[in-house]
């Protein structure tokens, strides 16, 4: 009689408490360092790949296949446009151009994406917009560290946050 009571309230309890753990995590990490001695920002992005997918193809109306054996020439001049429509820089006001350098895959779901910024003498004011996967998903949220003579700063881009101003 027992048994009749228990495995039911179990099953209960199971499907209840597993209905929390399918909610995903929308969180891109980005991180913008200053090298001096370079005269360079470097750029690095971690963004996962099924949701960078999605994103892409929901904003260009076509198929992507970033970061997987059936990516094309086109996927990536594709990944080159989203980024450089997403994720701008200004220094001391003035937008500047980021060079994309190289993508890899990281833990087989995270693609990494190297940049760059050329020529940046010192600055006392950069801008940073990163609308990465925002229109795509509300819930996205981008953190962003910044390294730049010698402090370190760390930025939230959400929905209703896509633009800040670090003063040096």
């Amino acid at each position: 009689m027992k048994n009749r009571l228990i495995y039911p309230l179990l099953g209960i309890l199971f499907l209840s408490l597993s209905a929390f753990s399918f909610h995903k995590f929308y969180m891109g990490v980005f991180q913008v360092n200053y090298a001096a001695e370079k005269k360079m920002i470097q750029i690095t992005s971690r963004i996962f790949i099924d949701d960078l997918n999605n994103g892409m193809e929901k904003k260009y109306h076509q198929k992507t296949f970033v970061g997987t054996d059936k990516e094309t020439q086109g996927d990536l001049d594709l990944l080159k446009k989203y980024l450089s429509e997403n994720f701008t820089v200004k220094i001391n006001g003035q937008s500047k151009p980021i060079t994309f350098l190289s993508k890899e895959v990281e833990a087989g779901d995270v693609l990494v994406c190297y940049s760059r910024i050329k020529d940046i003498d010192k600055f006392k004011t950069i801008e940073i917009s990163n609308t990465i996967l925002v229109d795509w998903n509300a819930e996205q949220q981008n953190i962003t560290h910044i390294s730049a003579f010698g402090t370190k700063k760390s930025v939230l881009f959400t929905e209703s946050s896509r633009k800040e101003l670090l003063k040096y």
